[in-house]
């Protein structure tokens, strides 16, 4: 299977991954059992998947869960990418959306992050992600610099528990400002034949400043 290089770090992957929102289940997914996913994801990897792609807000955890429990003792066999920025624990002053019941907001500060990450890494039963992404961009970044963001996803990488900084859900504006504050290694945007606007939208800034992933859709 071929590879891509993720950025400036040091992950190789296949250009294909799985995505797991629907593995948590929930109102927008219906009830799954959780063991014919876990089932699911070691027919992937007999398959030759070995990037799995979460997210927190994934039916409120309980994606990342499924996943860490699929992937337990083989964790240094496959790749793990999953995201940050959004919280329902508590409030912030801004509102994302109504999920399973719950407020959600996004949170990009430096606490909300290495918060996000900690709880992700306790679900996912592992002691590092490979590739962090923030999942929804802040709509005032008065109120969460885009510095204090850069920062701390920099400092978790230098500490060893994230190997590659991602942002999805991003303008050419927020990824030159990443690539200006310090790195960027991956993007992570909708793309398919139906859905093909990054193309004429992002591309351009992409083939620039990073290299940018197709692979996980699920946003």
């Amino acid at each position: 299977m071929n590879t891509i290089k993720i950025g400036k770090s040091d992950i190789n992957t296949p250009f294909m991954a799985m995505g797991t929102w629907a593995i948590g289940g929930g109102t927008a997914w219906g009830e799954n059992d959780d063991k014919l996913s876990v089932r699911t994801i070691d027919e992937a990897i007999d398959c030759g998947i070995t990037w799995f792609d979460t997210a927190p807000v994934y039916n409120l955890g309980h994606s990342e869960e499924v996943v860490g429990k699929a992937l337990k003792g083989k964790r240094h066999n496959v790749l793990i990418s999953t995201k940050c920025g959004l919280e329902w624990d508590y409030e912030t002053p801004v509102f994302h959306k109504v999920m399973e019941g719950r407020n959600v907001y996004r949170d990009l500060s430096a606490k909300g992050i290495r918060k996000n990450l900690e709880d992700s890494l306790r679900r996912l039963q592992t002691d590092y992600i490979d590739i962090y992404y923030t999942h929804w961009q802040t709509p005032d970044f008065a109120l969460y610099p885009l510095e204090e963001t850069v920062g701390v996803l920099t400092e978790l990488k230098k500490e060893g528990k994230i190997r590659a900084i991602g942002a999805s859900n991003v303008t050419e504006d927020i990824i030159k400002g990443y690539c200006s504050l310090g790195q960027l290694d991956v993007i992570q945007e909708k793309y398919s034949i139906l859905d093909s606007h990054i193309r004429s939208e992002l591309a351009q800034v992409c083939d620039c400043l990073l290299y940018t992933s197709d692979a996980a859709d699920e946003l």
